[in-house]
């Protein structure tokens, strides 16, 4: 949220000749071919989104409704069912969820009618397993209409680890993709974590103790964090509109605190001689909003999702804010929502809080590091640290350590997804999840 960072237009690399290309759902300028068809960034990821999450809309009107790149928010039913008209194919994306298609070659495709039912109505998903992320599952498997559950709660999102594949076979889809490949992740060097297996779940948990060493180090981690209240004030007089210039003030504000806890926070950290000033600088200033987003649903949750969702509820954004509501704003959103879930429902305490962070925060794949295997092995060891902690206080939940790292990418992500997000709809943006975030609680 930093009022420094560049905001650059979308597609604003676009050559000419994409420019004089519309996209064929809702005429907005094209970005190349997508799933067999010239389409837009937008509707490339909102047909990924609805596929790989098996979504089932339903229009308000008469399933025909205008799709323009302003209207094209206002019905998701339409929107998909165009989608499936024009050609897009839905076998052209991975299996893994992961960016790219799974066959460049493939163009666009013509079903029947028939089958473009099934898909919509969502019968083509009923012969499908319909896994859960976690071994807890979500409660929410409602149909959405137009995004929105028949309860008025969003519904779940694709997520880097939600994929069909990664739901039915683990972490296989996982292991596949990052284990044997050449590109550098902190996954490789990991390979205890995909030792878990789909059914490992029905296997009788057993007691154990925890290494001492393990409950050395996390003891450190926890004692480096500052878990006292955030001091900036968010309280609000009944009756008082905020304005959204007072509302992008306080999250200045709030963003600023934070990000000086963290500044703290190094210092005290146990490695914090081991590694050089200039990697530290690096690590900082590479994952500040992943630290910050990281806390703010966990040690600061009853404050950010409480009193500051308090003052969110009394701004009022205007029709134009609305309107201009961007499609990487609409994604942020929706990734935040579910992500808030998943970590309600973990309840993570603070010492896997204070293992996560330092996962990472000691992340060897950033650019400009002069230590990075140094690095390596520290991520590793509090991976393993972290591991050791969850099966030891949770014995009867043997998937909660895979389900608290597949936790980071996402949240990286949404970090990185964020930074496009234009400052002016930074209000707007929390005052939705927030909302919903609240209104999904109180509803439990």
């Amino acid at each position: 949220m930093s009022s420094s960072s560049p905001v650059l237009p979308m597609n604003s690399m676009g050559n000419e000749r994409v420019d004089q290309r519309t996209c064929l759902i809702c005429g907005d300028r094209a970005t190349g071919l997508h799933y067999g068809i010239i389409s837009c960034e937008g509707c490339k990821g909102f047909f990924k989104r609805s596929i790989c999450n098996k979504r089932v809309y339903r229009c308000s009107r008469d399933k025909n409704c205008v799709m323009s790149r302003k209207q094209r928010n206002r019905c998701q039913y339409c929107r998909l069912l165009k989608c499936l008209q024009m050609g897009m194919n839905r076998k052209a994306i991975r299996e893994d969820g992961m960016p790219g298609g799974r066959n460049k070659s493939i163009g666009p495709v013509q079903i029947s009618e028939e089958e473009i039912e099934r898909i919509m109505s969502g019968q083509e998903f009923e012969g499908e397993a319909n896994m859960s992320w976690s071994n807890n599952g979500d409660s929410d498997h409602s149909s959405p209409g137009n995004g929105v559950s028949e309860s008025n709660q969003p519904s779940p999102v694709s997520t880097p680890s939600s994929s069909r594949s990664v739901e039915l076979n683990g972490f296989a889809a996982l292991r596949d993709q990052y284990i044997g490949t050449p590109v550098s992740t902190h996954y490789q060097y990991l390979p205890h974590l995909f030792s878990y297996s789909a059914h490992s779940a029905v296997m009788p948990p057993q007691t154990r103790s925890l290494d001492p060493q393990s409950h050395s180090l996390i003891n450190q981690l926890v004692s480096a964090e500052d878990l006292e209240p955030l001091g900036t004030p968010m309280l609000i007089e009944d009756g008082y509109k905020v304005t959204q210039a007072e509302l992008f003030a306080l999250l200045c504000r709030l963003a600023d605190e934070l990000l000086f806890r963290q500044i703290a926070w190094i210092k005290k950290l146990p490695f914090f001689c081991e590694l050089s000033i200039k990697d530290y600088t690096c690590l900082l200033s590479s994952t500040w909003q992943e630290l910050i987003l990281l806390s703010s649903l966990t040690v600061y949750s009853k404050q950010i999702f409480g009193d500051l969702a308090d003052v969110t509820s009394k701004y009022s954004p205007s029709d134009d804010e609305l309107h201009r509501f961007s499609e990487e704003g609409m994604e942020v959103m929706e990734r935040l929502i579910y992500l808030f879930r998943k970590f309600n429902q973990l309840k993570v305490s603070n010492e896997e809080y204070a293992c996560m962070k330092a996962i990472n925060f000691l992340n060897q794949d950033i650019r400009g590091l002069t230590n990075a295997s140094q690095l390596e092995q520290l991520n590793k060891r509090y991976w393993y640290v972290c591991q050791d902690f969850t099966e030891y206080k949770y014995p009867h939940q043997p998937n909660r350590f895979p389900d608290l790292m597949m936790c980071l990418p996402e949240i990286r992500y949404i970090a990185g997804k964020m930074v496009n997000v234009p400052l002016e709809q930074l209000p707007l943006l929390f005052k939705a999840v927030l909302h919903s975030c609240k209104t999904s609680v109180s509803k439990e």
